[in-house]
């Protein structure tokens, strides 16, 4: 079937390394008396990576160096390394273009804000959803990430701050958001051991709050159910675009499996089961989905319901002949939004300029201008 395909795919070509984050703590001890050595291992490679953000096993110095390199070596191997970072805002909104063990290309944000850091990352090397207004759907799907792949997105982040290379002095990831290159929920098994990773308290994973993670999904109905039954008090972003069938199976093709109606009872009964709001992306585009009308339709739809509007103003993509509605056609669209009472904001379009922004990734060697 169609749907177990979206989600059971793997990808082409070999696996990336074990990796300590792909593994729970039952799995981590299990893996060092493998190795030969005492099941406590684990918990000190999980502190040293979870809680002291190590990158250099030298600096492990509760570990005895005859066993530190190989329980790094296997534990704790590279996954990806650094292509390129670039920034703007000031250098509180950074993009790292990060390489694979195999050569697979992905990006990932970190934002600095007044009163938070986000880190927005990529669940997939590229995507297979076909949105036609998103880089990243234009490019097409490479692979899967490994659940530890998506984790050091995070971690890596987590160092930066953790050592002040950010402005505005040491700090710490608050908020991570499935929101980068991929489908999360077309990689449920590694996603589902990220967000455990990234929630697990230290030193076990990143002690990041469940309130504080967002994930977002096209809206893949069996996974959408799947994962309210998971106990995990996140938030579930569903990428609408459009109120009606007509207009979403072009803007998001899964549509044509899984209808407006279907994807919005799923979020509805998520909702339900977690206790917690949903969020609803909506992207702008001028003259294709800002129109009065279609405001009345979403604002019917959605009323009445545990539920908050993002309106995005589409950001420019290479080749594409769409572009972000005019403020007049956005005000609109807000207030009538508004006047069926559903909480709606317009999300800020940070890192534009580096091709940052929601819907920019492609992953791409050549630096943007």
């Amino acid at each position: 079937m169609k749907s177990d395909v979206l989600l059971t795919r793997t990808g082409r070509g070999s696996r990336p390394p074990q990796h300590l984050a792909d593994l729970d703590p039952a799995e981590r001890r299990g893996a060092a008396v493998a190795l030969g050595e005492p099941a406590y291992r684990a918990e000190q490679l999980s502190r040293h990576y979870f809680a002291r953000l190590a990158d250099d096993a030298a600096t492990m110095t509760d570990i005895p160096a005859a066993a530190r390199g190989r329980l790094a070596a296997e534990l704790l191997p590279p996954l990806l390394s650094v292509v390129r970072d670039v920034d703007c805002d000031g250098g509180t909104t950074r993009k790292t273009l990060w390489r694979g063990f195999d050569g697979v290309l992905v990006e990932s944000v970190l934002m600095r804000y007044p009163d938070r850091t986000t880190v927005c990352v990529s669940s997939q090397a590229g995507c297979g959803m076909g949105c036609p207004f998103c880089a990243t759907g234009q490019g097409g799907l490479r692979r899967n990430l490994s659940t530890a792949e998506i984790v050091e997105q995070v971690v890596a982040a987590a160092r930066v701050l953790d050592r002040g290379l950010v402005p505005g002095g040491a700090g710490r990831v608050d908020n991570v958001v499935f929101m980068g290159m991929g489908e999360p929920l077309a990689n449920y098994r590694a996603v589902l051991g990220a967000l455990r990773r990234l929630t697990d308290p230290v030193p076990a994973g990143l002690g990041i709050s469940l309130r504080g993670v967002t994930v977002s999904t096209v809206g893949l109905v069996p996974a959408i159910c799947r994962l309210a039954t998971e106990d995990l008090a996140l938030t579930l972003a569903l990428s609408l675009h459009a109120p009606d069938d007509e207009l979403r199976d072009t803007l998001v093709p899964v549509n044509r499996r899984w209808p407006v109606a279907e994807v919005l009872a799923a979020m509805w009964d998520y909702a339900r089961r977690s206790s917690r709001r949903v969020s609803i992306e909506y992207a702008l585009i001028r003259d294709i989905n800002d129109q009065p009308e279609r405001a009345e339709l979403l604002g019917r739809l959605l009323r009445g319901q545990l539920v908050h509007v993002n309106l995005i103003p589409l950001n420019p993509t290479p080749g594409s002949a769409w572009t972000a509605s005019r403020p007049a056609a956005q005000r609109e669209f807000v207030r009538r939004l508004r006047a069926h009472r559903v909480a709606t904001t317009v999300r800020d379009t940070r890192g534009r300029e580096i091709a940052g922004a929601c819907g920019q990734l492609s992953a791409s060697e050549e630096p943007q201008a």
